[in-house]
């Protein structure tokens, strides 16, 4: 991922992915929901500390480090059919517009799976600072969003005999950050 340069008056913080967690769910048969997540995810958030709304968020995951702990389901979101991780490898975000106060927030920006981008907008709180063993500034914050998967390109379904679809459309997003202050 290109690093992009600071601001004046601003800190930047790399993503830690062993204590970063991107989570999603989907309805399976519309009555179950099932969770997986993304193990490989780098990025970096840039905080103007002047003014928050001139902070910045970008990630990337790897699509190939889906994870459902089922083994044929994550070969088929991986395939063709979902993700096209072979074709498309990475899943990124960046953010266009953050409001709101340092607590409680709005980030907006472009989503970018399977080569088409959307906007889509997180709830994010900040869960607070600290310093770590090794003298090390941490910060964490929570985010979730939903977004329709078909806006994506993620359209692979089935009708099931009962009435309705294998695999629900809307997909809730769940995300657990902690992040490393840099020199």
């Amino acid at each position: 991922m290109a690093t992009t340069q600071a601001a004046v008056g601003s800190t930047t913080w790399k993503i830690d992915p062993a204590h970063t967690t991107v989570e999603f769910s989907a309805k399976h048969l519309m009555i179950t929901t099932v969770k997986g997540r993304f193990s490989d995810v780098e990025g970096e958030i840039v905080i103007s500390d002047a003014d928050p709304s001139k902070s910045s968020v970008s990630a990337t995951l790897k699509s190939a480090s889906i994870d459902t702990r089922t083994s044929q389901r994550d070969d088929h979101l991986r395939s063709a059919d979902f993700l096209d991780a072979a074709n498309y490898p990475e899943i990124t975000f960046r953010s266009t517009r953050i409001a709101g106060d340092k607590s409680e927030f709005k980030v907006t920006g472009n989503l970018t799976i399977r080569g088409v981008t959307r906007e889509v907008t997180l709830d994010v709180t900040n869960e607070g600072s600290t310093k770590d063993p090794w003298g090390g500034d941490r910060i964490a914050f929570s985010a979730t969003t939903k977004i329709d998967r078909r806006d994506f390109g993620l359209t692979w379904n089935q009708a099931i005999e009962a009435g309705g679809v294998l695999v629900g459309n809307d997909v809730k997003i769940s995300i657990d950050v902690q992040a490393v202050k840099q020199a």
